[in-house]
């Protein structure tokens, strides 16, 4: 007797559960991948058998994810926010810790028409969630990556508030901006995660011994390109937040606040800038 769907997944769950938290999960958006077809789709049709050829290629996903490969990867996509974005190996994919920076620019500033900018872009998903939530905003978004860019440009091409080109963080910017806004590099160089993480790019992951050398240059020259009372929000690793703490008020950033993801862990500090309309 050929096996349904529903069997297909619980026998390749098992042999995923040395590698990820979410081995069903893993099984099903490799399933859907294979079959072409929504998550939606596969739950209504439990119970189909599939044919050889879509069960080869399933077979050869769960294979490569045996070996660490990240499903976004395999799949070519990966869900933030509420879009769906391309990702390929020449970007980070997107986590879901990182929502709570759109939490906060949403929560914090109106319809209102401002400037922002997203350094070190990778997929877009930060810049294009802003500018897709704020359609009166005008969203700048950089990445030194030149396939990182180009896979941004393909996430934003619906939108007509934002713009995405490549630099190195601050270089070639001009104007003033009421947000920047960095997930930047903030693993130490040596730290041993970075093994779990050997699939995706290194320079998007990490930043110097402690973790801290991008963000201490953003932070350095931040203040150059925001607008009077314009914040600085970055995020961070989750005991890096009193060292970014000191280095924004030795830049002497005003009123610098502190933010826990959804585990309570802290991982988002935001500032404003030292400038006023008398400086």
């Amino acid at each position: 007797m050929s096996e349904t769907i529903s069997d297909l997944i619980e026998r390749y769950s098992g042999t995923l559960s040395h590698i990820s938290d979410t081995p069903q999960l893993d099984c099903q958006l490799l399933l859907t991948h294979a079959l072409t077809k929504g998550r939606d789709w596969l739950f209504a049709h439990s119970d189909d058998t599939l044919d050889g050829q879509t069960q080869t290629r399933f077979v050869e996903l769960v294979k490569r994810r045996q070996k660490g490969e990240p499903v976004a990867y395999l799949t070519g996509s990966k869900g933030f926010w509420n879009r769906e974005f391309q990702v390929t190996p020449a970007t980070l994919i997107p986590r879901p810790e990182t929502e709570l920076l759109i939490e906060i620019l949403l929560e914090r500033f109106d319809e209102s028409p401002r400037s922002v900018i997203d350094l070190g872009t990778g997929t877009g998903a930060i810049a294009i969630s802003l500018a897709a939530e704020r359609s009166a905003w005008q969203v700048h978004a950089v990445d030194i990556d030149k396939d990182a860019v180009r896979i941004a440009q393909n996430n934003a091409a619906d939108l007509d508030n934002i713009d995405i080109s490549q630099g190195n963080w601050f270089d070639g910017i001009e104007g003033s901006f009421d947000m920047i806004v960095s997930n930047p590099p903030y693993i130490a160089a040596g730290d041993s995660h970075l093994e779990s993480l050997r699939h995706e790019p290194l320079r998007a992951l990490a930043s110097g011994a402690e973790g801290l050398d991008d963000i201490r240059m953003i932070v350095s020259k931040a203040q150059e390109f925001l607008a009077e009372k314009g914040v600085l929000l970055l995020e961070h690793g989750y005991d890096q937040q009193e060292a970014i703490v000191t280095l924004l008020e030795e830049a002497n950033f005003k009123h610098i606040e502190r933010f826990k993801d959804l585990q309570g862990l802290p991982r988002a500090v935001m500032a404003q800038s030292p400038r006023d309309s008398t400086a």
